[in-house]
């Protein structure tokens, strides 16, 4: 059986996630470059036109359709650079609506699942994943290689211990 390996595929980290993917996905395995976008823009776009015409007057001039074709050849674009970075067969998914969600429904399917740190990265600790990581790493159905998109902090940036707690306090 072939193993799958999913790498999400976002702005600003995937280089890392693509590095991490030639280091650890198998040789032979199935690699799938997932890229998923937020449906939010378009849908405040679509409600924004709809509030300047009235109600139920969605046309040709709605921008929805033109945010949607857009982020659609731009995540085209980012996968396609994944790809070549790669340098070898992967198979390329476009999905979109919430984010983190979509994430972990393509992860049900895979044997590892690589993302990146994509919050406050200047040191160690829990803010170093936005939200939709932070979801993402904790529901996942598979394995998480959870990569820094560029060299992790020093392990001088931990947080500071909580205070100890005394009996009876």
């Amino acid at each position: 059986m072939t193993a799958t390996v999913i790498v999400w595929v976002t702005e600003g980290t995937w280089p890392a996630c693509i590095d991490a993917a030639r280091a650890w996905a198998p040789a032979g395995a199935q690699v799938v470059l997932l890229h998923v976008a937020d449906d939010e823009a378009a849908e405040v776009l679509h409600g924004a036109f709809l509030g300047l015409l009235g109600r139920g007057r969605s046309g040709p001039d709605d921008p929805e359709g033109r945010l949607e074709a857009v982020s659609a050849a731009v995540a085209a674009e980012l996968l396609d650079a994944a790809a070549h970075r790669l340098g070898r067969p992967a198979i390329r998914v476009q999905r979109h609506g919430h984010v983190e969600r979509q994430v972990v429904q393509a992860a049900d399917a895979a044997d590892l699942l690589i993302c990146a740190r994509d919050g406050k990265r200047g040191r160690l600790g829990p803010k170093s994943l936005a939200p939709a990581t932070r979801f993402v790493v904790d529901h996942a159905p598979c394995p998480v290689l959870l990569v820094w998109p560029e060299p992790a902090p020093g392990v001088d940036t931990l947080p500071p211990p909580p205070p100890e707690r005394r009996p009876g306090t």
